[in-house]
């Protein structure tokens, strides 16, 4: 049986996890092991699911439930465990930021601990750094990227935006649960003094995706033949730090046309993962 539990007010308090919780407090950075995250949309929650994350409770628009095959096969796969699923008119749903976007349904699920990054760089040769990256469409839209163009992890600089924001999983369209990933713990590693220095350690060379004097094409044939490549994209606007890029093996450019100078990170990132993927050296 399934335990669903009808709202009709939207100031009803087991609403508050989906209206009145932010990011930050989801996370719990205090008390990480209860840190808790919102999926949004039947397929990010199957992701979600697929990847062993537990849920603790699911807000779904009431006729969703009769008519919507998919949200019936994700609500399938609560039958005998004690999760509420709380369902409401679309008329009380509306009042959350966003609802239309969701596709009629929300999950909340909680976070996995962050894998070690020596752990998560084993048996991988093609792996993803994002140095500040703050934007959540952005990140999510690498995740994206990364998963489909055959990356094998991505690694985040403690400013990243947080892959599992609402925003993030969404765009990424479940991908964040799909491909390995971790954020390098400040506590341990000082990324903007010793971080490329790591990388080299663990028998990566480095390709800095930058606009430099010295940069080479992306379809340059010694990046091609590197065993282990990591490729470092930057932040919205000001890019990778310099120090960053001095410190890397290469700097790495994409040719433009008609007098463009860059692209968003997001799109960089799509073409540089399709020339330096896994796939072009198989």
């Amino acid at each position: 049986m399934l335990n669903i539990l009808e709202i009709n007010d939207f100031s009803a308090p087991e609403l508050d996890i989906y209206a009145r919780r932010t990011e930050a407090q989801l996370i719990n950075k205090d008390n990480p092991e209860a840190g808790l995250f919102i999926a949004e949309s039947p397929k990010v929650i199957s992701r979600a699911l697929d990847a062993g994350y537990i849920p603790v409770s699911a807000l779904v628009e009431k006729h969703q439930i009769k008519e919507n095959e998919e949200t019936r096969q994700i609500l399938e796969r609560f039958e005998g465990i004690d999760v509420p699923i709380f369902t409401a008119e679309f008329e009380v749903l509306t009042k959350l930021a966003g609802f239309k976007l969701t596709r009629g349904m929300l999950c909340a699920l909680k976070r996995q601990p962050l894998m070690d990054y020596q752990n998560m760089c084993e048996g991988k040769d093609r792996i993803v750094i994002l140095e500040n990256v703050m934007n959540p469409t952005n990140v999510g839209a690498i995740f994206r990227s990364a998963a489909a163009l055959n990356m094998d992890a991505v690694f985040l600089t403690p400013g990243c935006s947080d892959p599992l924001y609402r925003r993030a999983s969404r765009v990424s369209m479940g991908t964040v649960f799909q491909i390995p990933w971790t954020f390098f713990d400040k506590k341990k590693i000082n990324w903007k003094e010793n971080g490329i220095d790591l990388l080299h350690r663990l028998g990566f060379q480095t390709a800095a995706m930058a606009l430099s004097e010295n940069s080479v094409n992306i379809d340059d044939e010694r990046l091609l033949a590197e065993e282990k490549l990591a490729v470092i994209l930057g932040t919205e606007g000001d890019g990778l730090a310099m120090r960053t890029i001095a410190s890397c093996d290469y700097t790495v450019c994409i040719p433009m046309s008609h007098g463009v100078d860059s692209l968003n990170v997001a799109a960089a990132s799509a073409v540089a993962f399709w020339q330096l993927g896994n796939n072009k050296r198989k």
